[in-house]
């Protein structure tokens, strides 16, 4: 099932994102910096099933690259997303029959991980390929993750089997190319006094910027190679638990939907998270708690809901800002006044007369 998702939906386990947190500290950065205006606690990182939103995310890795100064900080990245890392997705593809197993094993459970990136797997003429697609506009992050993702499958591979299938293979990817370019050929080779062994249009060979879309080829004969730590038990386990933890992203981007839509539902009142609760047939304490290992909270959504409906009111509209305020649900129309500050940096009638 293809979802549809928007910048505050949580796409990311908090993990991956402690990853990258302990690589910037490692590389000098301030850990209380590197959490400023994300949203993020460090206590996040303790939650095995807390998410990140793409928003969380984004302000991570622009923190990481303003105090880290790396421009290569997405290859960097991808080298330390191990197998291991990725859970019983990781399990899974590692305890498959065989490489084409594997990928596929990946393709079908990557969401349980990461949702940013749409992953495809197909045979063209006589490559494999592995494609990498936008769920959303990715933005600054666009070749960070990318790099990141192709790093990590190309190590893993010249982990399991060598250099061979890393060096035989090619890269594509849809943007110009950086300044750290040359780095991109170490990684593919895999050891940078390498690189000097190969002609420079082999080099460019291996790697196409500013194509269509992003795509890692290599020889379909590769697929049958046999995965050495085959073991047709720890997959099955594996793939229990998988299955179990695509449900769950489902279910909480479901449940993120349903609450979304039912703050919009009504365009003259906006419900309390208990009658949204009763909607849905749960406790306050249990979508509190879903909601929260998604990356998100009720109030977090309600804000969003309501920064929204305020600046529709105040366009389209000639209320008073003390009326949108109760209708907005503040009892208290100076407590509204004090969110839309925080919203946009501005008054209510500030922004109005910018709009007329």
């Amino acid at each position: 099932m293809k979802l549809v998702y928007q910048p505050g939906d949580a796409l990311l386990l908090a993990h991956y994102g402690e990853i990258l947190y302990q690589l910037a500290i490692e590389k000098g950065a301030d850990p209380e910096q590197l959490l400023n205006n994300t949203g993020i606690r460090e206590s996040t990182f303790r939650n095995p099933e807390a998410m990140l939103n793409y928003e969380q995310f984004t302000a991570l890795t622009s923190n990481a690259f303003r105090l880290v100064a790396d421009p290569a900080l997405g290859l960097q990245y991808g080298t330390r997303l191990k197998f291991t890392t990725h859970g019983a997705m990781g399990q899974a593809s590692i305890s498959s029959e065989n490489l084409s197993e594997a990928i596929s094993s990946i393709i079908k459970y990557y969401r349980t991980r990461f949702a940013f990136i749409e992953m495809s797997f197909f045979i063209e003429g006589d490559e494999a390929v592995i494609q990498l697609d936008e769920n959303l506009g990715l933005g600054v992050l666009k070749a960070f993750l990318i790099e990141a993702l192709f790093v990590s499958i190309i190590d893993v591979s010249r982990f399991l089997f060598g250099p061979t299938l890393a060096k035989t293979g090619s890269c594509r990817v849809s943007y110009a190319p950086p300044s750290y370019v040359d780095q991109y050929f170490r990684f593919f080779v895999g050891d940078s006094g390498a690189v000097a062994d190969y002609t420079e249009e082999k080099l460019k060979n291996m790697i196409t910027f500013n194509a269509p879309t992003n795509q890692l080829r290599f020889d379909k004969q590769y697929l049958s190679l046999p995965m050495v730590l085959a073991n047709s038990v720890a997959r099955r386990l594996a793939e229990q638990t998988c299955e179990e933890q695509l449900k769950a992203v489902e279910d909480a981007d479901s449940i993120v939907a349903k609450v979304k839509r039912s703050l919009q539902d009504d365009p003259d009142r906006i419900p309390s998270m208990e009658e949204v609760s009763d909607q849905l047939h749960m406790t306050s304490r249990t979508l509190r708690r879903q909601l929260q290992n998604f990356g998100t909270s009720f109030q977090d959504l309600l804000s969003d809901i309501r920064k929204k409906r305020a600046i529709a009111l105040l366009q389209n509209t000639d209320k008073p800002v003390d009326e949108i305020a109760y209708e907005l649900g503040y009892s208290d129309p100076s407590n509204f006044g004090r969110a839309f500050r925080k919203w946009t940096g501005k008054s209510p009638s500030c922004i109005r007369k910018e709009m007329t």
